[in-house]
């Protein structure tokens, strides 16, 4: 099984470096997943275990875990489709687009940010039931307890409340 792991396009070097962890690592292998990918944008990271080929780096973790590491692609839909598990970063964006898939997923909020906005979108998340929020600092806990069965399907897109909600702001009849 494949978890894929993204922080978009700014750094997140905590959910890397936490991600990459041993005993993060040991308990996603625990948990049946043997593959590993990390979008790790601008974060750093230590390569010294790492073969790298173009743009990606790549080692086998003891225990058997095979981890990929690259920073950048043009587009992420396809890793989310072949992903079993996504641990994002809270960006509405990155969120909205997993859901629409009907991907497990765990947001954990970059606090670095300003006004630590994606604390408030995970934690709205994670109360409707569709994700589980974690921080860096529990991320080990929250993916030990994860069940997907618990999580509640979010709902399918619906254009026409666009624009309902259009009307009535601009004073438009129905």
């Amino acid at each position: 099984m494949l978890a894929f792991v993204t922080v978009g396009s700014t750094r997140f070097d905590g959910l890397v470096h936490r991600a990459l962890s041993d005993n993060v690592l040991d308990t996603l292998r625990s948990k049946g997943y043997d593959h590993l990918v990390v979008q790790c944008g601008n974060s750093d990271f230590d390569t010294s275990e790492f073969t790298r080929a173009g743009d990606t780096w790549t080692r086998q973790q003891k225990g058997g875990v095979l981890v990929e590491v690259w920073r950048f692609k043009p587009t992420l839909q396809e890793e989310y489709k072949r992903a079993d598990l996504v641990i994002s970063h809270a960006g509405s964006g990155t969120i909205l687009d997993v859901l629409r898939l009907q991907k497990p997923l765990i947001v954990v909020p970059n606090s670095t940010l300003m006004d630590d906005h994606q604390q408030e979108l995970a934690v709205s998340l994670d109360d409707l039931g569709h994700v589980k929020a974690a921080t860096v600092q529990n991320l080990l806990l929250v993916i030990e307890g994860f069940n997907r069965a618990t999580l509640v399907p979010f709902p399918a897109f619906d254009g026409s409340r666009f624009r309902e909600i259009l009307d009535e702001e601009m004073g438009y009849p129905y």
